[in-house]
């Protein structure tokens, strides 16, 4: 992460930051996102999270850690591994390059003065899966 030249050109990650109130009705009422090797893309209600169908979007936590799972399962039966995680917590903390590349971005935002990464509540990496 390079400084920038002068403090104005310089935001924080944390909206506290903003002086005005936050104006939801800006928002855009979809998100939408493709990935290489989609068909379609995926367009998804803003307020609802969910799709045309009612379904989640493939890039929910549940859907990425549904297909993380399923191919550690495949890996573990190739050789063998610590036993799947129960909670996607417990998959994040274990893996080791995970956490102190993680621990590296945070020192560089300090660092360059872009502010402290917001976390999110840990229990959001608390649901099971039904595989």
């Amino acid at each position: 992460i390079q400084q920038k030249k002068t403090p104005c050109e310089r935001l924080a990650l944390s909206g506290d930051c903003c002086s005005g109130a936050r104006q939801p009705g800006k928002s855009p009422s979809v998100s939408i996102n493709w990935t290489l090797g989609d068909s379609d893309l995926e367009v998804i209600n803003a307020t609802t999270g969910k799709g045309a169908l009612g379904c989640s979007s493939r890039l929910c936590k549940r859907a990425l850690y549904s297909r993380w799972a399923k191919l550690y399962g495949k890996v573990r039966a190739r050789r063998p591994l610590a036993p799947q995680p129960r909670w996607p917590r417990e998959a994040k903390l274990a893996a080791e390059s995970h956490q102190a590349v993680k621990q590296q971005l945070f020192k560089a935002l300090q660092k360059a003065g872009l502010g402290t990464w917001v976390r999110k509540p840990p229990e959001q990496d608390y649901f099971l899966l039904a595989l």
